[in-house]
């Protein structure tokens, strides 16, 4: 199991908006600045911390457009949503290739990591093809306590 910096999203961005745009959906400026903000995240993102991230920015856009961005951009496969505990769901861009991480989460201090293992890819791969189940994704979540938790 290997840590991962954060992931280039390179092209995201573009293509995200433009299959909005394909879906039918206008360049308004809160799903645009949305968009923009996941497009530089390395790793999933609540929409609390995607708002604060636009407050900061100067960016001041109601919450609940943001939760609709969201909810926009994952019926259309953009983001992929995660559940990765604490009650909140995150949200992260799903590329066009389908490359992919996965987490591990602190339980103490709440710390998100990616992580990308072959092996285990490998494994799910095998696991998928056994399977009656037409598996069309998954998300691997490791919990635990980070390292600065555990001293």
């Amino acid at each position: 199991m290997t840590t991962i910096e954060p992931m280039p999203h390179g092209n995201w961005t573009e293509h995200a908006l433009g299959k909005l745009s394909d879906a039918g959906y206008r360049r308004g400026g809160a799903r645009t600045a949305v968009v923009e903000m996941l497009g530089r995240q390395s790793c999933a993102v609540s929409a609390r911390d995607i708002d604060d991230a636009l407050r900061e920015d100067g960016r001041t856009i109601g919450r609940a457009s943001v939760y609709r961005t969201l909810e926009t951009l994952a019926d259309l496969k953009l983001v992929q949503r995660l559940d990765l505990g604490g009650g909140e769901k995150r949200y992260e861009p799903h590329g066009p290739t389908g490359e992919h991480h996965h987490h591990l989460v602190c339980d103490h201090c709440g710390n998100v990591e990616p992580f990308v293992d072959p092996d285990l890819e490998r494994a799910l791969e095998k696991l998928a093809q056994k399977s009656t189940y037409a598996v069309a994704e998954h998300d691997v979540v490791l919990h635990g306590a980070c390292e600065d938790c555990r001293e």
